[in-house]
């Protein structure tokens, strides 16, 4: 493995993929005031995004749009989020791009676009709801959503796109992943209150996954007292646990994906669950302290499996994750030691395996590659 450092960007935060002008580029913005950087997929920095104002907890590309995401702004921190917001981001056709708010949402801290049928959905998750005082906790989050048109360029300040409640009292309500099963989109969101998944209203007739119908006309297998103009959204309770973040992967290859988890709310304990007939079974526990645990990320590496995870204090590590065929058992290996990393994204461009990392705590872009 390589390392390679890409920038330095004071409280580097968030890491997301972009497709612009035909390739695959990586987005890191920062979490206090700072800029947003454009990389292209071997590292090298193309453009600025934007100078400022920073407060970036995510990046989101529209899609089917060249070049054109969704992004939080002016989030610094729990106890500065109250007049963060979601904006677009538009190419201007001259390097640059127009940026213009969405919607204002006081403490957003995740949030995504998911797919259904030929709709768009977005889906936000608010950290809390406000405070009194510093480190109040007394407010919990919610979730909202909101049907995405093909034309936000009708949206600005003055005319805001509209979002509805569908989950209320979502304490700490930190952790967000986007999972497809079987051509089904879902948001995996994690909060005190344990690990959820959300499914967006689905087209009338269209079958799920055990060959039921979802719609209007099946009611009964959503979430009562929650609706929208093209339907329902479907939550379904995965874990009462406390979680900071998790993913579903499928780490021993006995197609039925496990469920890797942060906790608590950043949090030192790294688990893994299995699914039984009675829910979700803890089978692996890492056998360290790890404090401040953030980065996480899904998916595969050199051809295996492998969930990527980091905590920001301490040892501030990055390690990697898979299944160990001869012992039967999950194992880890430390990727970087000391980098204190907040996010990270993984991808393969030009026949190599690459993780991009925001190494918040030493205000270094990294690519890590395979």
């Amino acid at each position: 493995m390589e390392k390679k450092v890409l920038a330095q960007l004071e409280k580097c935060y968030a890491v997301a993929p972009l497709y612009y002008e035909g390739s695959l580029h990586i987005l890191v913005a920062a979490e206090k005031k700072d800029r947003c950087i454009l990389f292209d997929g071997d590292g090298n920095e193309k453009a600025t995004v934007w100078e400022g104002p920073g407060g970036v907890m995510t990046m989101v590309q529209i899609p089917g749009k060249d070049g054109q995401f969704l992004a939080t702004h002016r989030f610094y921190s729990p106890n500065d989020g109250k007049e963060a917001g979601i904006v677009s981001a538009v190419p201007d056709g001259k390097g640059g791009w127009e940026i213009r708010s969405l919607a204002p949402l006081p403490f957003v801290h995740r949030f995504d676009i998911l797919s259904s049928g030929k709709e768009k959905y977005l889906i936000a998750c608010t950290i809390k709801s406000g405070h009194r005082y510093k480190d109040d906790w007394s407010m919990p989050g919610k979730v909202y959503a909101a049907r995405l048109p093909e034309d936000i360029s009708v949206f600005h300040e003055g005319n805001p796109l509209q979002m509805e409640v569908i989950k209320e009292g979502m304490l700490k309500n930190h952790g967000y992943c986007r999972v497809g099963k079987e051509g089904d989109e879902a948001a995996l969101i994690c909060s005190e209150n344990g690990v959820f998944l959300f499914y967006p209203p689905k087209p009338a007739g269209h079958l799920a996954s055990d060959g039921s119908k979802l719609g209007h006309s099946t009611p009964d297998d959503l979430k009562p007292g929650h609706s929208m103009q093209d339907g329902q959204w479907k939550i379904r309770q995965l874990l009462d646990t406390p979680a900071s973040d998790a993913v579903l992967v499928d780490l021993d290859g006995d197609g039925e994906d496990e469920l890797f988890v942060l906790s608590p709310f950043h949090g030192s304990e790294i688990s893994i669950y299995r699914k039984s007939e009675e829910g979700y079974r803890k089978v692996y526990v890492y056998p360290e302290q790890a404090d401040f645990l953030h980065a996480i990320w899904g998916g595969t590496i050199n051809g295996k499996a492998t969930v990527v995870a980091g905590y920001r204090r301490g040892a501030g590590r990055l390690m990697a994750f898979t299944w160990n065929e001869k012992k039967q058992d999950y194992m880890f290996r430390t990727l970087d030691d000391g980098c204190g990393p907040a996010n990270v994204y993984g991808y393969s461009y030009h026949g190599k395996d690459r993780l991009v990392c925001a190494n918040r705590e030493t205000n270094e872009i990294a690519m890590y590659i395979f």
